[in-house]
């Protein structure tokens, strides 16, 4: 009888035994310190070469592609409401040197990352790749948050762009795209999906309107 997916509670500076334990798949609720850092924190420090404002990955080993819907009132006191993941695949150009600079052993976000990203760079680094979808879901990860910790940067990089550092419990849920070994879930699934795409439209006449304008080619549509 099938049970569905681990669900599990993981530390935001897990063990290298936690983190081998991870299947893709897996549900996973965090537990601990979060920080958000996108490209402006990672132009800033791999190609301005400026100093981390914080100790990583000892404050923490989980770095969220987010922007906060949050703000920061004129005695340094914090509002924040939801937590909205936005797309990873943009920042593939830093992921490795961002990796080996600040230890990161989990990053979140949306959308994942190549296959080739967690083969080349989160593995040789013991990191793996936590994916949630980014609209719809803001509101209710935003309940795992307990408070606002710091906020660096925010004159230089403005609100959604500064590193945010967050404390959370029963932070998610995220689903693992990668493994420790690099196995990607999206791959795995969309290559299923591929290998039945024609049958899907077998007996089917083509399409009327080109997709997007360029193609009616059905080995291009989009999963």
């Amino acid at each position: 009888m099938a049970t569905g997916p681990n669900k599990i509670r993981l530390s935001t500076n897990p063990t290298d035994d936690a983190i081998a334990a991870l299947q893709i798949g897996d549900i996973v609720y965090l537990d601990g310190t979060i920080y958000t850092a996108r490209e402006g924190v990672y132009m800033r420090v791999i190609e301005d070469g400026v100093d981390l404002p914080l100790d990583l990955p000892a404050v923490s080993a989980a770095n969220f592609h987010c922007s906060p819907a949050a703000t920061q009132h004129d005695d340094g006191s914090f509002v924040l409401g939801a937590v909205t993941a936005t797309a990873s695949f943009r920042f593939s150009k830093w992921i490795g040197r961002w990796l080996a600079a600040s230890g990161a052993k989990l990053i979140i976000g949306k959308g994942g990352m190549s296959p080739e990203d967690y083969r080349d760079h989160f593995v040789p680094n013991g990191a793996i790749y936590l994916t949630t979808v980014g609209y719809g879901t803001g509101a209710l990860l935003g309940r795992g948050v307990k408070q606002v910790r710091e906020l660096h940067w925010k004159k230089e990089l403005g609100l959604a762009q500064a590193m945010w550092v967050i404390e959370v419990e029963n932070f998610g849920p995220f689903i693992v795209e990668s493994d420790a070994a690099g196995n990607s879930l999206f791959e795995r699934e969309n290559a299923k999906i591929a290998a039945k795409l024609e049958a899907a439209y077998e007996g089917t006449k083509p399409a009327v309107l080109k997709r997007f304008g360029e193609t009616d080619d059905r080995k291009d549509e989009m999963i």
